[in-house]
């Protein structure tokens, strides 16, 4: 089931100058809440500056849902203390409120109000909060409540150089973009390691699925959350954050220009479901437009090709010009386990099967593998810490242990880390490689056992609170270590000067701005 890298990674073993230089990047989204753990009614803080323009703090689907956005980063440590220094400053200026600390919402009913993410006067942030309201009505307000972590990853141009022969970025786009399409298509095949290894949603308060159907063989605990015994990752499945409408898009990995004509494809394409829900009602605009995709972000995929955008540029666009930058990994529950949801070995492991994904050969999938592949993870987050449980090899009949799997693949990842170590001059992968192996002969040792333990001790919400209380005061707690105070003062003052300056710059009305975005 898993490829033979052995020439590879002796390739590697002796150009192990190809990987100085990774560079890497994370998005936390976490929820606002109460001192009672309902869901913040409050705007978000002025005092943290403008979301729409803030360059390391914004909002994501609701007003009360919080990403923060690290810089571009060469060092692990140096990354995930900046992300830290964002929480410090944030938990900071919350007041009373706190920083729900799981993937999954909790304290949040149908009757409920969730504002949607505003933005301001601009059209451009008038298009940004419209964006939300369409996916509020295509698939409801409570599935965009759901928080995870991104993480962004790129190899070094002297990667590409080394392996692919490439001159630079430019004369080399073909071959890197080529590059990263094999790493997403192994993604797809292997990436279900994520889950078991990191999922942290076993389990879901009832309130979550109030009116929604399930097959779902749910058990239900002495404290109202319901679970299932084996699972890791509810927010990776069916019930969490999904979309059945685009799985029929036909979108493939093998080749750059046919993954940007499908997804330009399916933003033109009309869907049927969502001309019912119209475009307008008593003048108010429902959504952006009535296609299966208003815009590009709204194709949900674990992973994603990536380019930075210039300014009025689509992500396809930017794709198209300078071909793939970079890969977002989009499989991360919350680490509730850390203050700021991720941690140095999961970024560490991230890096080793990353690079692996790169490495190894991946042949060309169809639509249809590309659904399939699907198998292996739907079983991973209903049941991968299931004894025993078998994994389809290729699609096919032919299956194999979860563990064995999991345990091969860790003996070609930790040959990457004693490289990674020897340029780094410590033993750092090498030690994350060895604590991760371990969850293959127990189980127990994964996120998501761990974490349902406490659940079952706790509940959902008690849980979070006290997680959400002691982060609080932890973080409060701690001095700032990169930013300074001053810094994010004038980031704040920056954003809301940006703000205003965009605002003060439109030209033409909303309804001719938006006809201008569709295309019209």
């Amino acid at each position: 089931m898993i490829p033979d890298v052995s020439e590879a990674l002796s390739w590697l073993e002796a150009n192990p100058h190809a990987l100085k230089g990774i560079r890497r990047g994370v998005e936390r989204e976490t929820l606002r809440i109460s001192a009672d753990g309902s869901l913040a009614q409050t705007p978000h803080p002025e005092s943290l500056g403008a979301a729409l323009t803030h360059k390391w703090i914004t909002t994501d689907f609701a007003e009360a849902l919080l990403e923060f956005i690290t810089p571009v980063d060469d060092d692990v440590d140096h990354l995930l203390t900046f992300l830290r220094d964002i929480h410090r400053h944030v938990s900071r200026h919350l007041g009373d409120e706190r920083m729900w600390p799981l993937s999954m919402p909790c304290f949040i009913d149908s009757s409920q109000p969730i504002e949607l993410a505003q933005y301001g006067s601009s059209n451009q942030g008038r298009f940004k909060t419209l964006y939300r309201e369409g996916l509020k009505n295509r698939y409801g307000a409570l599935m965009q409540a759901i928080s995870g972590v991104h993480y962004n990853f790129s190899l070094p141009l002297a990667f590409w150089q080394a392996r692919a022969g490439v001159k630079d970025e430019i004369d080399g786009k073909d071959e890197i973009s080529a590059g990263y399409l094999r790493l997403i298509r192994n993604y797809y095949r292997f990436g279900w390691i994520i889950p078991y290894l990191f999922g942290a949603s076993p389990a879901i308060c009832s309130s979550f699925i109030d009116g929604r159907k399930t097959n779902l063989p749910f058990e239900k605990a002495e404290s109202g959350m319901i679970y299932l015994p084996y699972a890791t990752s509810l927010r990776l499945s069916d019930l969490g954050y999904t979309s059945k409408s685009q799985s029929q898009l036909g979108i493939t990995f093998n080749r750059l220009p046919e993954y940007i004509t499908a997804l330009k494809q399916a933003i033109k394409t009309p869907s049927a479901d969502y001309q019912r829900i119209g475009l307008k009602k008593n003048g108010q605009y429902l959504q952006l437009n009535t296609n299966v995709l208003q815009i590009e972000n709204e194709l949900y995929a674990p992973i994603r090709p990536k380019r930075i955008t210039r300014p009025g540029e689509t992500p396809s666009n930017a794709l198209q010009r300078g071909g793939i930058e970079y890969i977002e990994v989009r499989s991360l529950d919350i680490n509730p386990f850390s203050p700021i949801g991720i941690d140095e070995q999961q970024s560490r492991f991230l890096d080793l099967f990353l690079i692996w994904c790169t490495l190894a050969e991946a042949p060309e999938m169809s639509a249809q593998e590309l659904l399939c592949t699907r198998t292996n993870w739907n079983s991973v987050i209903l049941e991968g810490r299931k004894p025993g449980l078998m994994l389809s090899v290729d699609c096919g009949a032919a299956q194999m242990p979860l563990a064995d799997v999991g345990k091969e693949l860790f003996r070609d990842l930790r040959r990457v880390a004693e490289i990674l170590d020897s340029n780094n001059h410590n033993r750092l992968y090498r030690q994350a490689s060895d604590n991760l192996v371990a969850a293959f002969d127990d189980p127990e040792l994964t996120f998501s056992a761990r974490i349902l333990k406490g659940m079952r001790e706790h509940g959902i919400g008690g849980l979070g609170m006290k997680l959400a209380n002691d982060y609080r005061r932890m973080l409060c707690d701690e001095p700032l270590e990169i930013l300074t105070e001053e810094a994010l003062a004038a980031e704040q003052a920056r954003s809301w000067q940006r703000q205003r300056e965009l605002e003060a710059a439109d030209t033409l009305n909303f309804d001719e701005y938006l006809a201008k975005q569709n295309g019209e």
